[in-house]
């Protein structure tokens, strides 16, 4: 029996795994067919009624999400009777459905919207009242439940039931009394409920996370990779250019890595990108200073100290560029390798899982990292709560590359004290933390939205960022100021 099957949609001819759906087959093709509880990450409800296709030699109308592929099958998504049957189904979903578009968060990515400019555009007939609903409803700490508009498509209570597996919803009533509800003295509360915002396809659950705070049209979206842990989910950052301000994070489907979904958690990895969290400016014993002055204190103190007395310590959150650039300048400045530290958190469980998708790594690229020690020769000494090995280093200069997601170092302040005490302290990151402002020299640097760079995830699967403009423009990389750093030390041999 052969695993391949082989059929004809609008004439086109599409071949298909065994098994597989007429809407797995669309999709493959690239044919657009009409669905709102159809969703490739959970099971198949058949439930809307809307993704009615015609299949040559079946007397009625069927609907392509549950209907099985096979050899030779003929499917028309197209014609009349089709298009007919996708208007009447999508009046029927909007009986009772309130005229919030307005006020609605959905609006702009709405599928109600959008399948009425494609398929409806007709004049109701309907001229019943429409049925009243709970409104505004505080179903957890993220989200907000408006049960009617709500169309009952049933994504809501499979993504709580197969993929969290938490049952937290449920349909209660029946007819046009319906409506999807938590179960009595249970609110939303796992790692992943914004995903149940994500795969409403109208505007019931939103998020309180991103609730009126911004038209979706005005947003630009950038593909890009999650540093929140070693998972490495691809995702898309949603920014206002305008104002430069960034204000979401949703899932990119890679079935390699995150699948369709992303924590709840990853979401929050918008919030130190803007302006409001960052230093703005290099500040040298606690002046602002141009970045070329900073990196020339920089430059002149590394003409005056050997190799052996300097240290440099750091983090997993930066780019293998990034690791490259800091590690092969310095071995060509210096004349030979400077010690090396890595600093984790000393509360970390970096073997910690969640069965879904997040780990206790909470770094983006310990992975890389190592790849490029191994790359560079390089045996580093690890730093977790104990930092007696960097003190005992008695190091000239110390050039310390921190997280860039602060939250996943609980004992980032603890930490950033004990570094003070070290002799010239040369801090990479944005931290606005009380501990780091004695230190010798900080230097603010672009954050993952800005940078063109590689992460390696726990798998070993290497991954692109991709660079919006900065939101300082004087900000730069660590790789770009070690660059600099390069130019300006054989500017003055």
């Amino acid at each position: 029996m052969s695993n391949q099957v082989t059929l004809s949609i609008n004439n086109q001819s599409i071949t298909v795994p065994a098994g597989s759906t007429i809407m797995e087959a669309a999709q493959k093709l690239g044919v657009s067919v009409p669905h709102f509880c159809w969703h490739p990450g959970l099971s198949i409800a058949g439930v809307c009624r809307f993704c009615m296709v015609k299949v040559e030699g079946m007397p009625k109308l069927q609907i392509a999400c549950n209907t099985p592929a096979t050899e030779g099958m003929k499917v028309d998504t197209v014609s009349s009777d089709v298009k007919d049957a996708h208007k009447w189904a999508l009046e029927f979903h909007l009986i009772n459905h309130p005229l919030d578009c307005p006020i609605c968060d959905q609006a702009g990515e709405c599928e109600l919207q959008n399948y009425y400019m494609k398929v409806g555009k007709y004049q109701s007939q309907m001229e019943d009242e429409k049925v009243l609903k709970p409104k505004a409803l505080d179903v957890g700490d993220t989200l907000v439940l408006d049960t009617e508009r709500c169309i009952l498509c049933s994504r809501c209570v499979r993504f709580e039931d197969e993929v969290t597996k938490t049952s937290t919803l449920g349909i209660f009533n029946r007819g046009d009394q319906a409506t999807i509800g938590t179960y009595q003295d249970r609110k939303i509360k796992h790692n992943y409920s914004y995903n149940l915002a994500d795969i409403c396809p109208v505007g019931a659950f939103t998020a309180k996370d991103f609730r009126f705070k911004c038209r979706v049209w005005f947003l630009k979206e950038t593909k890009t990779v999650c540093p929140g842990c070693s998972t490495g989910c691809n995702v898309n950052l949603f920014q206002n250019s305008n104002q430069r301000e960034y204000y979401r994070l949703k899932p990119r489907h890679n079935a390699d890595v995150n699948g369709h979904w992303m924590c709840d958690t990853g979401r929050t990895m918008y919030e130190h990108l803007n302006a409001s969290a960052r230093l703005p400016a290099p500040l040298l014993n606690g002046e602002t200073v141009s970045s070329q002055a900073a990196l020339q204190a920089v430059t002149d103190t590394l003409k005056s100290v050997s190799a052996d007395k300097v240290a440099v310590v750091l983090t997993a959150q930066f780019t293998n560029e990034d690791y490259k650039a800091t590690l092969s300048t310095l071995k060509t400045l210096l004349k030979g390798t400077p010690k090396v530290f890595v600093w984790r958190d000393e509360s970390e469980k970096a073997e910690d899982f969640d069965g879904i998708l997040f780990r206790g790594d909470r770094n983006p690229n310990t992975r890389g990292m190592m790849d490029v020690f191994k790359e560079q020769g390089v045996s580093p000494v690890m730093l977790k709560g104990d930092f007696s090995a960097l003190a005992s280093a008695a190091a000239e200069l110390t050039l310390i590359f921190g997280p860039e997601v602060e939250a996943g170092y609980p004992n980032l302040g603890k930490a950033l004290s004990r570094f003070v005490e070290v002799k010239k302290a040369v801090y990479f990151g944005n931290t606005l933390n009380e501990s780091a402002k004695k230190m010798w020299l900080r230097m603010p640097v672009k954050v993952f939205a800005e940078k063109s760079g590689t992460f390696v995830n726990f798998n070993g699967v290497a991954q692109k960022l991709k660079a919006n403009p900065p939101v300082f423009t004087a900000v730069k990389g660590v790789d770009e100021y070690f660059a600099d750093l390069s130019k300006m030390s054989q500017a003055t041999l």
